[in-house]
């Protein structure tokens, strides 16, 4: 399968609104693996319930793509099977590749074309991109999420991968240290966006904020486990879940060593933080389709 831009977008200049939903998902949501996990306020399997929901159709198709992951990708399929079956989904197919040369678009194009969601489970973003990027296959997904009512959803390594900046290394005292922190294309379904995953859990604020420093363009959204976002119209974003996101910008910004000695710790002034808990909405400063 050969990487070229293929003919299944129109040849507009400037995109419309996407018509579809995407629903991008911190990591370690509810599986209803544990019916006593969640007790009090919090809903049994709500982010999963959210993504069957969004299809508003009765016992809708799903595909899951494995291919970020190095585990085994049956065993996660039949959690992710059992999962949506419970929470209302028909169909739901597998989809799991390797490397790129093992995609076959042509033994998928009528699968995708009849999804009414698309789940991108979690493992590694980068290995994500490098299968997946400039590919018939992608370039169906845009098509079809900016003119159709597709529902895109992404969870740890598959929520990254949606965003553009896109973070794929840098943990521990790395992401204090200016310029140890790396970031590539991801697939572009939001632009000028950098989303972070396991964020309050993992400790990551640092990380995501030498990401924005270096690109101050972009916001970034650190989105904590079994917590997401539901991105309508490319601009309208709105909190879901148990935890809470924080979103930074760095438009303000100042005093950034992120050029300076890329040995030295980093430091960052006047970045504007905003934490939204479920319910609450947050507007993206203009529609940032995928690009085509």
């Amino acid at each position: 399968m050969e990487r070229k831009s293929a003919d299944l977008l129109t040849n507009e200049t400037e995109c419309p609104v996407p018509n579809g939903i995407l629903l991008v998902i911190g990591g370690a949501e509810d599986r209803g693996q544990d019916e006593q996990k969640y007790q009090g306020n919090n809903v049994h399997m709500e982010v999963l319930q959210t993504f069957v929901d969004l299809m508003d159709k009765e016992q809708p198709r799903i595909e899951l793509i494995t291919s970020a992951s190095d585990a085994d990708v049956n065993e996660t399929y039949k959690e992710y099977q059992e999962a949506f079956i419970k929470c209302g989904a028909g169909n739901v197919g597998h989809i799991n590749h390797n490397k790129f040369e093992e995609v076959n678009f042509e033994e998928l194009e009528q699968r995708l074309r009849e999804a009414d969601g698309i789940f991108i489970a979690g493992g590694d973003q980068l290995k994500l991109t490098s299968i997946y990027g400039g590919t018939k296959l992608l370039m169906l997904l845009k098509n079809r999420y900016i003119y159709e009512k597709l529902v895109i959803a992404g969870t740890s390594a598959g929520a990254m991968a949606l965003s553009t900046p896109m973070i794929y290394a840098g943990v521990g005292r790395d992401e204090m240290i200016a310029g140890n922190v790396k970031v590539t294309t991801g697939l572009e379904f939001l632009k000028d966006i950098c989303i972070d995953t396991h964020f309050v859990h993992r400790g990551r604020f640092v990380r995501i904020s030498q990401v924005i420093a270096e690109n101050p363009t972009s916001i970034g959204i650190g989105i904590e486990e079994d917590t997401a976002i539901i991105v309508r119209n490319g601009t309208d974003m709105e909190v879901i879940g148990c935890g809470v996101i924080i979103v930074i910008n760095a438009r303000h910004s100042y005093g950034s060593t992120i050029a300076d000695n890329r040995e030295e710790l980093l430091t960052i002034r006047g970045l504007e933080v905003d934490i939204l808990a479920k319910g609450q909405h947050y507007q993206f400063d203009q529609v940032n389709p995928p690009h085509h």
